[in-house]
This record gives C-alpha cells, structure tokens and sequence, in this order.
C-alpha cells in the first residue's frame, strides 16, 4: 500500500464501499455482533437485546455501566470510541421505568451500538458518570441532569448547563412539569434577571464571551450577520 493512498476508517483491503441499507425489517433483523459479545463477557447484567429498525439496542444493568462501557472502550474486538449522545426518555406510564440511553460509535468497525439502563420509577434517578472513558460526556451529561434531574456519580462539575443554577421550577423534561412552568410569567423573568452569571461561571467562560470585544471591527461586523469563521 502506498503511503499516500486514503484509508477509510474501518476499511479493508477487501471491503466494499459502505452503502445505505435498504428494506430493512422493523424488527428480527440480524443484531450487532457486539451485543453478543456483551452477553458472553457480562451474562446477567445485559438483561435485553432488541433490534429496531436494524438498529441494535442492548439493556443493561444500572449499575454495571461503567465495566461496561469501559470494556466496550477498550477491548480491540470492540473499539467504541466515540459517544455520540446521552439522552433520558421518561414514559406518562408511572410503572415503566426512567431509562438512560447512550449512543455508541466504533469508527474502526463502522458499528453503532444504542445501549439503554432503566431506572424504577421511585429509586434514587442516579447511575455512574462515564465522562473518564468518553470526555464527550461532560455537557451531554450536564444536559441530562439538568432537564431530567439525573445526577451521574463522579462527574467532575455537574451543575445545570440550559437553565440557571438556582432555577427552581424542577426539570423541563420530566412528564410532571407544567407546560407554562410553576411560576407566573413575571416570576419568572424576575428570576431570570436576578441572576449573576460571574458566580455561576469559570473566568475561563466569562473570557470566551469578552473576547468578542477584542475582534477587530471588520470582523464583528461580518459575525453580526450571523457569518461562521473557519468554515
């Protein structure tokens, strides 16, 4: 091979070139090899494989996520080394549990993986942070916390990333928050211009958004229209 010939991640010298696929069932289809390999290494603790719409779904215990997740991090049949996303779904149904849903990559195996850990209803709403395996998870999982209530053990700064830090109306994305909120209108803009955001931010933060001052004319102007540098 030349040194100077592209290699696709994930490729081969015999592999074809990636296609969509097509006419794919809703379910039964064939699942990801990982999942298999999640159940030989880990037995009870993946307690659900299902594939929807070809896409494989594997449930796990709460508490083994982060043996899990590190395994699947680490292991060279494995290689999942980018996290996509971190989401929680809540159900109106009160019996079904809160589940916590992470979305896997391995670029080197072309694989997408959705792993899910459901949490009771009525149970503590924390399970481990994996932001040591996978530093993507630092806002996804502030993200989560802050519109679920989700706390994820060990993360390093945990603290609301979309509303203030002393928002006290509960978490938007929770089938028990009102629609208009819990506070009048007027509350709530009260609120929200009380805050100080040089208490609530690293200097570091607050320096980011004073550098706009810095720029040079031109360059304000032309970001002012909404233009993207670097791009």
């Amino acid at each position: 091979m030349s040194r100077f010939e592209i290699v696709r991640t994930g490729a081969s010298a015999t592999e074809t070139q990636p296609t969509t696929p097509k006419n794919i069932p809703h379910r039964n289809a064939p699942a990801n090899p990982s999942a298999k390999a999640l159940q030989e290494k880990f037995g009870g603790r993946v307690t659900r494989v299902e594939v929807i719409w070809g896409e494989t779904v594997v449930f796990i215990a709460p508490e083994s996520v982060k043996e899990v997740f590190q395994w699947l991090h680490d292991d060279p049949s494995q290689r999942y080394d980018f996290l996509s996303d971190l989401t929680a779904v809540e159900y109106r149904d009160p019996q079904v549990p809160i589940e916590i849903v992470w979305h896997l990559r391995s670029l080197p195996y072309r694989r997408f993986l959705r792993i899910k850990a459901q949490i009771p209803k009525g149970k503590p709403l924390e399970i481990d942070s994996v932001y040591d395996i996978y530093r993507a998870a630092d806002w996804l999982e502030r993200e989560c916390y802050d519109m679920f209530g989700i706390k994820f053990n060990g993360h390093p700064d945990l603290r609301r990333l979309l509303m203030w830090e002393s928002y006290k109306e509960g978490f938007p994305l929770r089938k028990d928050f009102p629609l208009r909120g819990r506070f009048s209108r007027s509350e709530q803009l009260r609120q929200a211009l009380a805050q100080n955001p040089e208490a609530r931010y690293s200097m570091e933060e607050l320096t980011i958004a004073d550098a706009f001052d810095e720029l040079p004319a031109d360059m304000k102007k032309r970001l002012s229209k909404g233009e993207r540098t670097g791009e």
